[in-house]
């Protein structure tokens, strides 16, 4: 094994990790597709933005292409749901095996160490609070924060905010979880009226063999990773680290590296892929696990990116919400889209190429954006002329 691999190498490394070797679906998407992403990946991060698509949808689209959206909301209802909601990199889908896994952090939430620190003294300060709302899922679940606004209790008038933190309490703990959701808004159950028989009797392991699987997963879906990756993917503190990498070494499924241009060292999978070449084309997501690590994009694919939603228009760089694009294996450009569905337009706001894009970058990317147009039932493409690829792109749709 080469113990100084080339930058080009880890990121062709990296992105067969992640899945973009496998190939497309030759028909429509299903559970068994899911399935696949789900093990490269680990997780999907969840987020309630919807200027294009909710940002949990993408990475399967950016994988497998056009899928139907119900795949992935069926597959997290019913008992015989694929993935369960919980809090990993940020709020995640993860395979409903790996609920084990997280038991460490909710019985650890339920002490008040592993939340946010706002939310654990509220949660100290309305104990009894919590266990009314508890109370109710109990008897009404699956139920939403917001069917107890406004709602007189024991504890007095239960107001949104306050409904919503016991919710947010008691999920974390893992005494509910997510049963289903009603547009963004999470119905809350029991687990076990909510999650598999089977998962639920699985045994628990202790948290030290919980973040060493962890890392495995993490490490898989990696390819190759500093420590700092490693740890950020499921947001394990170093003190969870500790220790951990070492018999992973020792056990011969982490193989310490050197990687081209990287300043700390790195660890590469026991059987991580070597791809010759990459033949990806995809936008991604802002929260997909190829960017969702800002530092690592940097050192990957000499791409800095932020996402700018919360940036005062006239400050921003490129846009609201800006997607890479991937062609090969490298991100080539960014482009700042908008889903306008009342008017059936996908909308480019602007675009901008990457230092050395290739020639083509401009027309795959338009067969890119028709092929997501089609995925979101929209009726055409408008291009505003911004950004140094803007023009390109606006001459090709109007041709």
């Amino acid at each position: 094994m080469k113990e100084k691999i080339s930058l080009a190498a880890a990121r062709r490394i990296a992105l067969a990790a992640q899945g973009f070797t496998d190939p497309r679906p030759n028909g429509t998407p299903d559970r068994r597709h899911l399935t696949r992403v789900l093990a490269r990946t680990g997780l999907l991060q969840i987020d309630s933005v919807s200027a294009v698509v909710r940002a949990h949808y993408m990475p399967l689209y950016s994988r497998l292409g056009p899928y139907p959206l119900a795949l992935l909301d069926n597959a997290a209802v019913t008992r015989k749901r694929l993935v369960f909601e919980y809090w990993a990199h940020e709020a995640s889908f993860l395979p409903v095996e790996t609920y084990p896994l997280m038991r460490w952090r909710m019985q650890r939430a339920e002490r008040g160490e592993e939340m946010y620190n706002g939310l654990a003294k509220w949660g100290h300060e309305r104990a009894a609070y919590i266990e009314e709302i508890y109370r109710e899922v109990v008897g009404r679940g699956p139920i939403a924060a917001s069917a107890l606004e406004g709602q007189k209790g024991n504890g007095g008038w239960w107001g949104w905010s306050d409904a919503k933190h016991a919710f947010e309490w008691l999920f974390w703990a893992g005494r509910i979880t997510t049963a289903s959701r009603r547009g963004f808004e999470r119905l809350y159950d029991l687990p076990e009226r909510a999650l598999p028989p089977a998962v639920l009797d699985l045994p628990v392991p202790s948290p030290e063999d919980a973040h060493r699987e962890l890392l495995r997963i993490s490490a898989r879906a990696h390819g190759i990773a500093t420590s700092g990756d490693l740890r950020d993917y499921f947001r394990l503190s170093p003190a969870d680290m500790k220790g951990r990498l070492e018999e992973l070494v020792e056990l011969g499924e982490l193989l310490p590296v050197r990687v081209e241009g990287w300043s700390k060292p790195a660890y590469l999978h026991k059987d991580a892929r070597f791809p010759r070449k990459i033949q990806a084309r995809a936008l991604l997501a802002p929260f997909d696990p190829v960017v969702f690590e800002r530092s690592r994009t940097e050192r990957l694919f000499d791409f800095r990116y932020r996402i700018e939603i919360y940036t005062p228009a006239e400050k921003r760089q490129y846009g609201y919400y800006v997607l890479p694009f991937l062609l090969g294996e490298r991100i080539v450009a960014r482009v700042d889209l908008k889903a306008d569905r009342p008017a059936g337009v996908l909308r480019v706001h602007a675009a901008y190429a990457e230092p050395g894009a290739p020639a083509e970058t401009a027309a795959a990317l338009v067969e890119e954006l028709k092929q997501m147009q089609g995925w979101l039932g929209l009726e055409q493409i408008e291009v505003t002329p911004a950004g140094d690829l803007g023009p390109a792109l606006a001459d090709i749709i109007a041709s």
